[in-house]
C-alpha cells in the first residue's frame, strides 16, 4: 500500500513540475485561451509578421501580405517591369 501512495505522490510531483517547467507544451496560447495568429512572409523583404498585423494588397488579381506600405510600394515597382 505504501508503494502505491509513494508512485501516486511521485506522479503528482512530476506533473507538477512538468507544468511549472512549462515541459511538453506544443502551441503557445493568448491571454483570452485562443491559437496564436497564423504568420505570413512578406514577398518584397522576406519577413514573417502575423496574418492580423499584415498590410494586405491585391495585385494582378493575387493577394499578397506586407510588413509596412513601403514593403508594399518597393514589390509593386517590381511587378511592374
Amino acid at each position: 500500500m505504501r508503494f502505491l501512495v509513494l508512485i501516486l505522490l511521485g506522479y503528482l510531483f512530476f506533473r507538477i513540475i512538468k507544468g511549472f517547467l512549462g515541459i511538453g507544451r506544443q502551441f503557445e496560447r493568448r491571454d483570452d485561451g485562443g491559437a496564436i495568429d497564423e504568420m505570413v512572409q512578406d514577398p518584397q523583404c522576406k519577413m514573417y509578421i502575423p496574418l492580423r498585423d499584415a498590410r494586405r494588397e491585391v495585385i494582378k488579381g493575387r493577394e499578397f501580405y506586407f510588413c509596412s506600405k513601403e514593403c508594399a510600394q518597393e514589390f509593386k515597382k517590381g511587378v511592374k517591369n
